[in-house]
């Protein structure tokens, strides 16, 4: 029954998904403008949503649709995961893996698959189609907008005009990949994390579109002499100047959103991008509520996505304790419910006060919601001005509490890598993070008799010996001996820097630090949306009908009886401001009183987890990645001192190891520097290991 539902509502998507291209497909063509437009205008835009009711239509409330149903299809996806066994990589769709196989591997543009290939030729047609369709019906009709105007000048004007209609196309898409808690997603089986640049490639795009369209009106207006007409802003139709200041928002956040500008002056980057707020808001000025309901989905998706993170941002989660690695690298314990399930590769974002009250940073969760209940971890690397702070902080004497904000954590819908007969991981000095939580992961399914449980190889490389310390991270320190006895995994580190192991004297030991949490503190609990699909799909579903409905209201009641009486047209300006304002409405309504209702739920589950106690221990371990003992007697550390073989002076010979695994489905991830991203990419794209099956994992975007 489960499985036929799934299928239905695939069956659903794909034809919802495949009219509303149809839609963007056929709108720069003749028959939408003089066949369709007119009876849909005539039907659609009645008294209660005017000239915003056909977009309404076509291009909301597709994507709403799937969206607030795409909740149900993933909240039986997650309970059919749940009660089957994991599979083998035999099963694994063979058409599937050609697809997802690395194509192009080259800077700045980075790994692209097949599939990403043919999505983006796609939509890169659909956009030639869009711009030639929009020139060819204009040039056929043109209009021209000042006596004595030239042919060549009415045209030019057209194409810039035309121009932003492409790149309003982009900002139809724009905000999918951001939506942290999306339910879109997941259905194509991506991740935001996965997804972000996407988000980048039509950052780009769109911001050189307009751009295009900026510089061509301006050109435009100097040479028919109206430069006067850059700083109108009409009061019945388009706004010149709210686009102007629109597009000097947008050449900001280009700016400072390049890859260098980004990584050296990231706060920056972080402040300037928050500027997207001010950016809607004078690109809706600009074009008004009826072009706005075509790009209105992604924004009101986001939109919901932000305010439950803010919500969730503003309790402080139970700091428990902290593993401070001679490294600089840091493991925070959080206090989290038993409830809160997430999957391995997961991501969570931190914000400390002190340290800076804006910022926020996202970090790898490296524990299992399955073997570790009732605690989650995310190890920092130290390597940025903001991570150096905290590791000053954390190794001060006489901090016994830190105030700690989180949003998250976010990560993959299923557990994939256990399908493969094999996993390869390949890790560059801090890109073991997300490996820690396979391996994990893994150490709890290999208790269990019904599951299948992959063999491991590591391929880790550090810089220096200290930087081994990173691998204490793989087990926590509850671990038992009896949960790692039979694991499967090989691990080859190699330190690059360094020619032979340091004296064990000069080794520093490993920190542990433990804090006391306050009453203010709440254990990091079930986020509406991953962990709780059926009410994340009512929150859309009623705000969105809240939406229509306080739209309906304003529009019959209050703004067509102003037109009615007056025959004028009511102020451009103020009927978008309403827009903007009855969206902002219904989702903070909607969402803050769901929230707030799943919150007092999860009170008395809070108040019990902080009553417990939690065991401290008055002694630091060392690592054994040295073999010196470890003083916490249970800590199973010699499985894993008998599986690690460590390289000085070396690096691993990737495409050997690779070549070396037979096995018929061979999972590859890889984690760090984006050369090292970029040879495995092609060693997996070369067509000489079929059974190996490529995903990388990045942090910088």
């Amino acid at each position: 029954m489960m499985m036929r539902s799934q299928t239905l509502l695939r069956i659903i998507f794909l034809l919802v998904f495949l009219g509303w291209l149809m839609v963007w497909i056929l709108l720069p063509t003749k028959v939408y403008k003089d066949t369709w437009t007119p009876k849909l205008t005539t039907k659609l835009n009645s008294k209660y949503f005017r000239e915003q009711g056909t977009n309404l239509l076509l291009f909301t409330f597709p994507v709403m649709f799937v969206g607030a149903l795409g909740c149900i299809y993933l909240h039986l996806l997650q309970k059919r995961t749940e009660k089957l066994p994991y599979k083998s990589g035999g099963v694994i769709n063979r058409w599937l893996c050609f697809l997802r196989r690395p194509f192009v591997v080259m800077s700045p543009i980075g790994i692209v698959t097949t599939m990403e290939l043919i999505f983006a030729l796609m939509f890169a047609a659909l956009l030639i189609w869009s711009l030639s369709n929009y020139l060819h019906t204009s040039f056929g009709h043109l209009h021209m907008h000042k006596e004595g105007e030239k042919v060549w000048q009415a045209r030019f004007r057209s194409v810039a005009l035309r121009v932003g209609y492409i790149g309003n196309i982009c900002w139809a898409f724009l905000f999918f990949p951001v939506t942290r808690g999306s339910s879109i997603l997941p259905l194509f089986g991506l991740t935001s994390e996965s997804s972000i640049k996407y988000h980048i490639w039509l950052g780009h795009l769109s911001n050189a579109l307009f751009a295009w369209h900026t510089i061509g009106f301006f050109i435009y207006w100097a040479i028919t002499n109206q430069m006067n007409q850059a700083i109108e802003w009409r009061k019945t139709y388009v706004s010149n100047l709210a686009g102007v200041f629109a597009s000097l928002i947008a050449l900001v956040m280009w700016v400072t959103s390049a890859p260098r500008f980004r990584r050296k002056m990231f706060e920056v980057f972080f402040y300037t991008h928050h500027l997207y707020t001010l950016y809607i808001l004078f690109y809706a000025i600009h074009v008004g509520v009826a072009y706005m309901c075509m790009i209105a989905p992604g924004i009101f998706l986001f939109l919901i996505d932000r305010h439950l993170r803010f919500l969730q941002s503003r309790q402080h989660a139970p700091l428990l304790s902290a593993r401070l690695l001679p490294c600089g690298a840091v493991e925070l314990n959080f206090s989290k419910s038993p409830s809160l399930n997430y999957n391995p590769t997961s991501m969570m974002f931190i914000n400390v006060p002190k340290i800076s009250k804006l910022q926020w940073h996202p970090f790898t969760v490296i524990s299992s919601s399955n073997m570790e209940t009732d605690i989650l971890s995310v190890a920092i690397k130290s390597g940025g001005s903001w991570s150096n702070k905290l590791y000053q902080e954390l190794s001060s004497s006489a901090l016994d509490h830190l105030d700690v904000s989180v949003e998250g954590p976010y990560g993959p819908n299923t557990s994939q890598f256990l399908r493969y007969d094999q996993l390869v991981l390949v890790s560059g000095g801090s890109g073991i993070t997300p490996f820690i939580s396979i391996i994990r992961d893994i150490i709890f399914h290999n208790q269990q008799q019904e599951s299948h449980v992959s063999r491991v190889l590591l391929v880790c490389t550090f810089k220096n010996s200290a930087e081994l310390t990173m691998l204490d991270l793989m087990l926590p320190v509850s671990a038992s001996a009896t949960q790692i006895s039979n694991l499967s995994v090989q691990i080859e580190a190699y330190v690059t820097r360094e020619n032979e192991e340091p004296p064990r004297d000069s080794q520093e030991k490993i920190q542990t630090k433990w804090f006391k949490p306050t009453l203010s503190d709440t254990p990091i609990s079930v986020v509406l949306g991953p962990n709780n699909w059926l009410w994340l799909g009512a929150i859309i579903s009623s705000s969105f009908l809240m939406f229509l409905l306080l739209l309906g209201i304003i529009t019959r009641y209050y703004i067509y009886p102003i037109e009615k009486n007056s025959d004028e047209v009511y102020n451009w300006t103020f009927k978008v401001l309403w827009f903007l304002f009855i969206l902002c409405a219904g989702i903070c309504i909607c969402s803050s009183a769901v929230f707030i209702w799943w919150k007092g739920q999860n009170s008395l589950e809070c108040k019990q987890i902080m009553n417990v106690e939690v065991p401290i221990p008055t002694r630091s371990p060392g690592s054994w990645i040295y073999g010196s003992e470890r003083e916490l007697e249970s800590l199973p550390h010699q499985s894993l001192v008998q599986a690690t073989n460590v390289h000085f002076g070396a690096r691993p010979d990737l495409k050997k190891i690779l070549f070396e695994c037979k096995d018929k489905d061979v999972g590859v991830l890889v984690c760090g520097p984006r050369g090292m991203r970029h040879e495995v990419a092609r060693i997996c794209a070369s067509g000489l290991g079929d059974n190996l099956h490529f995903e990388a994992i990045s942090f910088t975007w």
